[in-house]
């Protein structure tokens, strides 16, 4: 079931971000485009948050956010609420709402008074719903799920919006190993089958450099590289970003195995890789 979106171009030009007087993110220029998904990295407190904060309007800005374009100030928080939306790190649980009516919450920017008859709502808030996998918890109130499952209402609250750009900031915090890559293997169906605009916070190295096409690395308030996740991601600037050593290497599937090399021991990717046999 497809999501109804239309394809948008978010770019960012010399925007810098502050909390009060106290500048977090200087100059940002990021661009982020229709289908693809792309990943912030960086050490913490770089301000990966505060970028994606200050790109929706949660954060005093200098700078532009243009979105197809145009300077997204000409848009009216309710039209902007119709074009960006995002999964922040933590939400507070709404007592006494099941999934269905918390997913419904998403809706509120594409009317002007609250209807479960809106065919439009209905149909929106169906499509989350199955696309995050929440057919049968649709009914449980949301206060008795688990943290995987009541990330996935979030998520789909989200999509309810209908927007055509989704920012998503550390979505993987506090889930099993199961749910992130169900959850990781959503985002990129979000933009390969159903061409959203994706933005992504992400801790995880070696996630990043699987499920993005780009990667921004930001280091205290810069934005110090962005390219395709091999560019960003070598050896050296990882290294220097993080303050560790860390290995880099390609796997034969192409992709990236990231490792922290402790002094005197090999890189867990120069390990063997047979299986050793232990005999009592």
């Amino acid at each position: 079931m497809p999501i109804k979106q239309k394809p948008a171009t978010l770019r960012t030009e010399s925007l810098s971000v502050s909390y009060g007087s106290s500048p977090v993110v200087v100059d940002a220029d990021v661009e982020l485009l229709p289908g693809g998904v792309t990943a912030l990295i960086g050490p913490n407190g770089s301000g990966k948050s505060t970028l994606l904060r200050g790109i929706c309007r949660l954060a005093h800005t200098t700078g532009q956010v243009m979105l197809d374009g145009a300077d997204s100030t000409a848009l009216s928080p309710r039209a902007f609420a119709k074009r960006l939306t995002i999964l922040a790190q933590q939400r507070p649980t709404p007592g006494g709402l099941t999934v269905t009516e918390v997913v419904e919450l998403g809706r509120h920017p594409h009317r002007k008074r609250f209807s479960r008859t809106d065919q439009a709502c209905v149909e929106a808030v169906e499509r989350a719903i199955l696309l995050t996998g929440l057919e049968e918890l649709r009914h449980r109130p949301v206060a008795e799920l688990s943290g995987g499952q009541l990330q996935r209402v979030w998520l789909a609250t989200c999509l309810a919006q209908e927007t055509d750009v989704l920012l998503l900031d550390e979505p993987t915090t506090f889930l099993d190993l199961k749910h992130q890559m169900s959850l990781l293997d959503l985002i990129r169906e979000l933009a390969d089958t159903h061409g959203l605009t994706i933005g992504v916070v992400l801790h995880d190295l070696e996630q990043a450099a699987d499920i993005a096409d780009r990667v921004i690395l930001v280091c205290e308030g810069r934005i110090t590289a962005a390219g395709t996740p091999a560019e960003v991601m070598t050896a050296e600037r990882l290294s220097a970003a993080f303050g560790v050593n860390i290995h880099v290497a390609t796997l034969p599937t192409g992709g990236l195995a990231v490792r922290v090399q402790r002094a005197g021991r090999r890189s867990a990717v120069e390990q063997p890789t047979e299986p050793v046999l232990l005999s009592a």
